[in-house]
């Protein structure tokens, strides 16, 4: 009887010990759309937490929602993770991202893939934040695309840019791709396509007009890119993007972030904010790298010759 009782003591107390467990913290994510680039730093943001020490089931549970391209459902999705009470959100482009500050000024957001931050009104300031929020920027290079373009292709005058006007990224890259384009003496011709079932018929507005055609960090065009492609191939148009993810898909050469690694640096800020540290005091943080990659059969497709130093820097050929 001693020993049935010493059992049954012992039980409850693990009992009581396994019911007093901390509950995994929730760690919403979202995104406008799904292409490989956004994918990516969802995957980064996974295994980032993990290096740091988070095990998910354990001190951490993900949940993740995707808008497909639609703004309201991007605010459908913001909507349902305030009402779950998510610990934290991680909202991947700037739709979802204002999609989430619209929806809450409390549960802290993350959020990643945002070019414009300040543009888009997430944040008071790079430095300060404030509120909830604070992210990572991928504010793209833009000079250097413009001088990739230059190298590969000399001749380029008109440069075709297919863009979303919806999008406060899309918008704010288009200013600054004029801007560094007018300095090179191109000038630029605009391509708009507000969803991703136009920029087809975008690609082909340009045909004609252009000696080239840029897409930038713009997801309603990267969701659809090899319709764009497909348009700059049959035309014979070297098409650019500033998404390295972009070029495996048939863009001729690319300039850009391994958004595997973006993904990892916002599990930085993220780890910091489950910690406890207030969001709001957190400094913004610009996606920092970046790669070269060109596509050899693209250029093969559309008669041009990518120059030997090209080549050797590119960290890689697409065959």
């Amino acid at each position: 009887m001693k020993t049935l009782a010493y059992g049954l003591a012992a039980a409850v107390l693990l009992a009581g010990a396994t019911g007093a467990a901390a509950e995994p913290k929730t760690v919403a994510i979202t995104a406008i759309v799904e292409h490989p680039a956004l994918d990516a730093v969802r995957d980064g943001i996974k295994k980032g937490l993990a290096d740091l020490g988070h095990t998910e089931g354990t001190d951490v549970a993900f949940t993740y929602e995707t808008a497909q391209g639609n703004p309201a459902t991007a605010a459908q999705i913001a909507r349902q993770f305030v009402g779950d009470a998510a610990d934290v959100i991680v909202a991947i482009s700037t739709p979802s991202a204002q999609a989430v500050a619209a929806a809450t000024t409390e549960i802290p957001l993350i959020f990643s893939a945002v070019t414009d931050p300040l543009a888009a009104g997430l944040v008071s300031s790079i430095e300060a934040p404030g509120a909830n929020v604070t992210g990572v920027s991928d504010m793209a290079p833009i000079g250097d695309h413009i001088a990739l373009i230059k190298e590969i292709t000399p001749t380029v005058e008109r440069l075709g840019v297919l863009y979303n006007p919806g999008e406060a990224n899309s918008v704010s890259s288009l200013a600054s791709v004029r801007q560094e384009a007018n300095a090179a003496g191109i000038t630029v011709v605009d391509g708009p396509a507000t969803k991703s079932a136009e920029v087809q018929a975008a690609a082909r507005s340009l045909v004609g007009k252009v000696d080239a055609i840029y897409v930038p960090t713009d997801n309603t065009i990267v969701s659809a890119l090899e319709s764009a492609v497909g348009v700059a191939n049959e035309a014979n148009l070297p098409l650019y993007a500033a998404d390295t993810d972009s070029v495996a898909r048939g863009a001729l050469a690319a300039v850009g972030f391994n958004y595997f690694q973006v993904g990892v640096e916002t599990a930085g800020l993220v780890d910091q904010v489950l910690k406890g540290t207030d969001p709001g005091s957190i400094e913004v943080v610009f996606a920092s790298g970046s790669d070269l990659q060109v596509n050899k059969a693209t250029a093969a497709t559309i008669g041009i010759t990518l120059p030997q130093a090209v080549l050797d820097r590119a960290a890689k050929v697409v065959e």
